[in-house]
């Protein structure tokens, strides 16, 4: 005597299962992708108010080595390397400026493009990271030109270079340097 199984029965849970559990997946690598791209953009943002913060403080300390007070203009020069603003080589004492040379939050290295006078004295720096910044407005006054700007070199933190002519301005603009290759 033979036992029939009935096999029609079986197969049309069996696929809905299948094709159930294929959707699951697929809503899951879904939100998984849309996680992950939140989540990098949230550390983007944070990064780029790390980056303010930082080229606040590379500002602050290229105005006190120019010996410029707030609101007025460019009194001195600025330094020859930035690791003059470290130990300050003009004073017999030690003089500081800024406690280290930070590292730029968006690339994490200690490489920053600098901004440079005629005369090879550094008037401000910004960041080498690559793309467009994520904030495009809502800055502080005295960073309005850092609105729409299309790349993070846009944001220079430093002097106020407004004083040289845009041709100057332009020209003034160096490769980036890093720590080691900013010794001169």
């Amino acid at each position: 005597m033979k036992i029939r199984r009935r096999v029609s029965g079986r197969s049309k849970p069996a696929g809905f299962a299948y094709v159930f559990l294929l959707m699951s997946v697929a809503m899951i690598g879904l939100f998984s992708a849309a996680s992950l791209s939140l989540g990098s953009q949230v550390s983007r943002r944070e990064a780029e108010r790390e980056l303010l913060a930082t080229g606040a403080e590379f500002e602050q300390a290229l105005k006190s080595y120019a010996g410029v007070s707030s609101g007025a203009g460019v009194r001195g020069n600025g330094p020859q390397a930035l690791e003059d603003l470290l130990e300050d080589p003009r004073f017999p004492t030690l003089k500081r400026h800024l406690r280290q040379i930070y590292a730029d939050p968006l690339t994490g290295r200690s490489e920053w493009g600098l901004v440079r006078e005629p005369g090879g004295t550094i008037v401000a720096v910004y960041s080498t990271a690559d793309g467009a910044p994520i904030q495009r407005n809502g800055f502080e006054p005295d960073k309005a030109g850092f609105e729409n700007a299309e790349s993070y070199a846009a944001w220079i933190f430093g002097l106020p270079i407004a004083t040289l002519p845009n041709n100057q301005r332009s020209a003034a603009i160096a490769e980036p340097v890093n720590r080691r290759n900013s010794l001169r």
